[in-house]
């Protein structure tokens, strides 16, 4: 019996040393990012190994721009939709928290996420799409990670640079050059708004472009945006 509790413990202080490794590996990309731009995102890479299992030639639309040559009406927008106190909070809206879970049980399935932008960045460099407890704790690690490494204005640049925007399209550039072929710092008010409201479901509204719940998020978003405040 004490052989097999040896064993045991032997098993556990391993896993602890892999998790800490992992965790400082994670920490050093989150310090290296605060100067160098990632290339690419988990979430990305895993994009294109789907795409290329159907068509091996695929390719990702990408290219990174920096802050100041993204339109100040899409940096709006994407605050108005998708984390209205982005600016105040430290990584988590737990009151948006509350209400998503208030209204995913009395619907009784999830169709609201209260993710902020620190913890959808989080998630989209370093996560796969799977849905699991672990990673909702790893996701949070690194949200308090990028908090406690990057100033906002940072952690919204490298965001407008690696979500997804539509069937392989990631980032402000991508999106604004596949959409509506201008440059990010190009995009007006409407062109922005639409483009906010597309990022929950991308892919889908890459192919409907005109469906009618795009379109009334849309206007809901242009209503809102000249009461943001973005970094």
């Amino acid at each position: 019996m004490k052989k097999l509790w040896g064993w045991l413990w032997r098993g556990f202080a391993i896993l602890f040393a892999v998790l800490i490794v992992y965790q400082v590996w994670l920490f050093a990309h989150v310090c290296w990012w605060t100067k160098f731009n990632p290339s690419t995102s988990a979430f990305m890479e895993d994009r294109l190994d789907l795409m290329q299992d159907k068509n091996p030639d695929a390719e990702l639309q990408h290219k990174w721009v920096p802050y100041e040559k993204i339109s100040g009406n899409l940096k709006r927008a994407l605050i108005a939709s998708e984390d209205a106190k982005f600016v105040d909070h430290e990584g988590f809206d737990w009151e948006g928290i509350q209400k998503a879970y208030e209204k995913n049980l009395k619907k009784g399935r999830i169709v609201a996420g209260g993710s902020t932008i620190s913890q959808q960045l989080a998630k989209n460099l370093f996560l796969s799409g799977r849905r699991s407890p672990f990673r909702k704790l790893e996701e949070a690690a690194i949200t308090v990670m990028l908090e406690a490494v990057m100033d906002k204005r940072r952690i919204f640049e490298i965001y407008l640079n690696v979500i997804e925007w539509g069937d392989g399209v990631f980032g402000a550039e991508a999106a604004a050059r596949h959409y509506y072929h201008v440059s990010a710092a190009q995009l007006n008010a409407f062109q922005a708004a639409k483009l906010a409201a597309m990022v929950p479901n991308p892919r889908y509204y890459d192919k409907h472009r005109e469906a009618a719940g795009l379109m009334k998020k849309t206007g809901i978003i242009m209503a809102r945006m000249s009461y943001s405040d973005i970094p």
